[in-house]
């Protein structure tokens, strides 16, 4: 994996990281967060990790979104933000892993995947962190 490919993965694993309940495992042979996996069952899903996914030439974030974020997004900044195949069609946004993406916004996308498919007891736990 390319340095850069290295790098933007682990800003997204440091942010998840802070989440409540979230864990890493691969999935569709690229790595994947999950949230409030329980009794050997992985959780649901809020991201996944891909470079170079088919040969688009990406290091990119696949991540759950909010109903409408993706029409929203993807229309006002196309070249950070993006339909992403296979899962596009349920509403999920592919994010551009690109230098001027900064922490805060990685983490606000993030958070808002993480709400998407967080049960509410994490929700509410996350509402309540310092």
């Amino acid at each position: 994996m390319p340095e850069d490919a290295q790098a933007a993965f682990a800003r997204v694993r440091r942010i998840a990281a802070a989440l409540p309940e979230t864990s890493e495992r691969l999935s569709h042979g690229h790595p994947a967060l999950f949230v409030a996996a329980r009794d050997g069952r992985p959780g649901r899903q809020f991201a996944h990790l891909l470079d170079d996914h088919h040969g688009d030439g990406r290091v990119a974030l696949w991540i759950a979104a909010p109903e409408g974020a993706q029409a929203a997004l993807v229309g006002a900044a196309p070249h950070r933000f993006f339909r992403p195949p296979y899962v596009g069609h349920r509403g999920w946004l592919g994010v551009v892993l690109a230098a001027d993406l900064g922490d805060d916004e990685l983490t606000g996308l993030l958070e808002d995947a993480y709400v998407t498919v967080a049960p509410a007891r994490l929700v509410r736990a996350l509402d309540e962190r310092p």
